[in-house]
């Protein structure tokens, strides 16, 4: 397990994804769920993502996570049911490339949390996990995730 940590600028990225609520021990499945249902609107609209899938963490209460699951896209793409467009907002990020298993994300979190705190920075309070690799076909000492802070300006 290893990570690294630092301040980056991002510019804004168009996304479709689905909002939902669920408990920690309902993530892979959740998860799942929606990545299959966007990948399957995508396909019948013609369309791919342009980048790495992510979650959007709105609190971390573990029995009760608000999130957002989705895909990053070329530009803003119509809707779909529970599949909408958003946006990733342009700004400045405290970000930490994880290299590790899942449920070994906590370290980084802490890493994340010290350095945001070291530097005199304030996170907004979400935080945002693209995986970089597939869970499926990749060894988990090697899935690598990249988690982004939004910073207050």
């Amino acid at each position: 397990m290893s990570y690294t940590c630092e301040a980056i600028e991002r510019p804004e990225q168009a996304t479709l994804s689905i909002r939902t609520r669920a408990a920690e021990e309902n993530l892979p499945a959740t998860v799942g769920k929606a990545y299959g249902a966007i990948m399957q609107y995508l396909g019948e609209i013609g369309a791919a993502p342009v980048g790495a899938p992510f979650v959007v963490y709105y609190n971390m209460d573990m029995q009760d996570l608000d999130m957002e699951i989705g895909f990053p896209v070329a530009h803003k793409i119509d809707g779909k049911g529970d599949i909408q467009p958003r946006i990733i907002p342009a700004g400045r990020y405290a970000a930490c490339l994880f290299t590790g298993p899942y449920d070994k994300l906590a370290s980084a979190y802490q890493g994340l949390t010290a350095f945001v705190a070291e530097n005199g920075y304030q996170a907004e309070g979400i935080s945002y996990e693209f995986y970089l690799n597939d869970p499926g076909t990749t060894p988990p000492e090697q899935l690598q995730t990249h988690i982004l802070f939004p910073l207050n300006p």
